[in-house]
């Protein structure tokens, strides 16, 4: 228990803590596409959060716009029979948060990404793997942009 009101005084907070500034009492979260794992993943962590989000800009006391989400992958490597054996996962978004005529991040670009091998005698296998690299990549993003609007 004294362990607990220790690093509670010192200001101390759990990864995933979103402190965030009273601008965003009720927030919009304006994007052009909303299906993608980024904005989900962003929705549900800042609603677990305690952010209000709202349906409309004009109920909003802060917009926080994705103006880029984009994710892919890339050859790294090939074989000597030119056939790929190692892909990078990317997953980059660009994104501001303003309230009202106040900005508070300017536009911020952030790209994360993982390396993989890739054996074709295993393609269903690499294909989970892949999938499960690109969730683990936007928890990180997610994480990155909640800890920057953090630091507010």
């Amino acid at each position: 228990m004294s362990l607990a009101l220790l690093l509670t005084g010192c200001g101390f907070h759990l990864q995933g803590d979103l402190t965030a500034p009273p601008q965003m009492e009720r927030t919009y979260i304006a994007a052009v596409e909303r299906n993608t794992q980024f904005h989900r993943e962003l929705r549900r962590q800042l609603q677990e959060s305690g952010v209000n989000l709202v349906d409309s800009p004009d109920e909003a006391t802060a917009i926080l716009s994705i103006m880029s989400d984009q994710t892919g992958q890339r050859v790294l490597s090939v074989s000597a029979r030119n056939v790929p054996t190692e892909y990078e996962v990317f997953y980059s978004v660009e994104y501001a948060l303003v309230a009202g005529e106040t900005s508070l991040l300017p536009p911020q670009d952030i790209t994360f990404t993982r390396a993989y091998t890739y054996d074709e005698t295993l393609v269903l296998g690499k294909t989970h793997e892949e999938d499960l690299m690109r969730k683990a990549i936007v928890r990180d993003l997610v994480r990155a942009v909640l800890k920057q609007i953090s630091t507010l």
